[in-house]
């Protein structure tokens, strides 16, 4: 037997940054177990460029027309939510990119392939080398497309997915280990620093509102809460504005004067932004809402998307960690509520305390290998010694 290391394919896809996040925080965790030979790929992307721009786009441009009423995304989501995970739908989104899937695992010959998207997955028998395979599912609730046969073992963040998935869809309950949704390893530095941050980085009152752009389909309700709150003099503001230059330059000029407001770009530590920040309005993707729930970071979520971010939104507010709000005065007012009453962000971080189940790229990352230790055969030639 030799003594190389097992090698692990990763699948992902590039609608969002979530899901490569996910695959990068494995990516980190397998490098701890001196796993090197990871290789993280863009199925569709790799597959079918043109096709998976213009499935970008349809992606991107469904946030703005939402706001017109024709949430196409939301619909579709909810048609396909419980239909058949075998059904015509899944197999021809499989079937998209299934001939560069086998071509990779071929090439490649991982001992283990991990889904953090639910489209392209592969299962044990088309593998000729029987490759273990995996799912990371990375929202707050369940849709039918993360459901695949043959899957050896899933990851989700809640027991109430583990529950649906054994009731719904007769999923085996020991192929199910709720371990949370996986986040970058800052996440977990930055959260015992957090406290400190909050109170040496805000206004007199250690209150700082994080906002991200992103959040905002429409620029005027950014300009328009930014105001509202400045009006108030209750915080200080920081914007994030990621990528969007436009956006970025506009509001520079928009809020020059003003000494609460703090406009930025692109960031690389927004771990660092996020700990030292009193609450943040965002999008509810399930890797923020992760990311805030490891801070303690009290969440607000404006008119949240039709689809996953809708659920995952409803999911955090019955669970009395976001609150969420249908337009930019009542999301003022929550915030400026929240800011007034400190017992509530004091009852918040106390619900995400009991929520968190501890790093969940570390616990999934160990449990793979530990899997791959006790199925090793002559197939796979590889040795597993776990460090602590």
């Amino acid at each position: 037997m030799s003594n190389r290391r097992p090698r692990i394919l990763i699948l992902t896809a590039g609608f969002g940054d979530g899901h490569l996040q996910v695959s990068s925080a494995l990516l980190h965790y397998f490098h701890a177990q001196q796993v090197n030979q990871v290789q993280i790929i863009d199925l569709m992307k790799e597959a079918h460029p043109v096709l998976n721009s213009l499935f970008s786009k349809v992606y991107q441009m469904s946030t703005f027309t939402s706001q017109l009423g024709f949430d196409y995304y939301g619909w579709s989501y909810y048609m396909t939510r419980d239909s058949n995970p075998s059904g015509p739908v899944m197999r021809y989104l499989n079937g998209l990119v299934k001939g560069k899937m086998l071509e990779t695992i071929s090439r490649f010959r991982p001992d283990a392939i991990i889904n953090t998207f639910p489209f392209g997955v592969v299962s044990e028998r088309e593998c000729v080398h029987a490759a273990r395979t995996f799912t990371v599912i990375t929202d707050y609730a369940l849709h039918s497309r993360w459901i695949h046969p043959d899957t050896f073992g899933y990851y989700v963040a809640t027991d109430e997915i583990k529950d649906m998935m054994v009731q719904n869809y007769d999923a085996a309950a020991e192929k199910i280990s709720v371990t949370g949704i996986p986040v970058r390893p800052q996440f977990y530095t930055a959260a015992v620093e957090a406290p400190l941050r909050r109170a040496a980085h805000g206004t007199a009152k250690g209150k700082r509102i994080l906002v991200m752009a992103g959040t905002f389909t429409v620029f005027q309700q950014l300009v328009e809460l930014i105001h509202q709150l400045v009006d108030q003099e209750v915080c200080e503001i920081t914007v994030v504005c990621g990528r969007k230059q436009q956006t970025y330059e506009k509001l520079t000029t928009l809020f020059s004067g003003q000494s609460q407001v703090n406009i930025v770009g692109y960031v690389k530590n927004i771990h660092d932004l996020m700990a030292a920040s009193s609450c943040i309005v965002t999008k509810a993707g399930g890797i923020t809402l992760s990311e805030a729930v490891i801070l303690k970071l009290p969440i607000f979520i404006l008119s949240p998307y039709g689809g996953q971010e809708r659920e995952n939104a409803r999911y955090f507010k019955t669970n009395g960690m976001a609150q969420i709000s249908s337009n930019v005065r009542q999301l003022a007012e929550q915030l400026r509520d929240f800011l007034g009453a400190p017992t509530t962000a004091d009852r918040i971080r106390g619900k995400m305390a009991e929520f968190h189940k501890g790093a969940a790229g570390e616990r999934i990352v160990n449990d793979i290998l530990k899997t791959l230790q006790n199925y090793q055969d002559a197939n796979h030639d590889y040795e597993l010694m776990l460090r602590p």
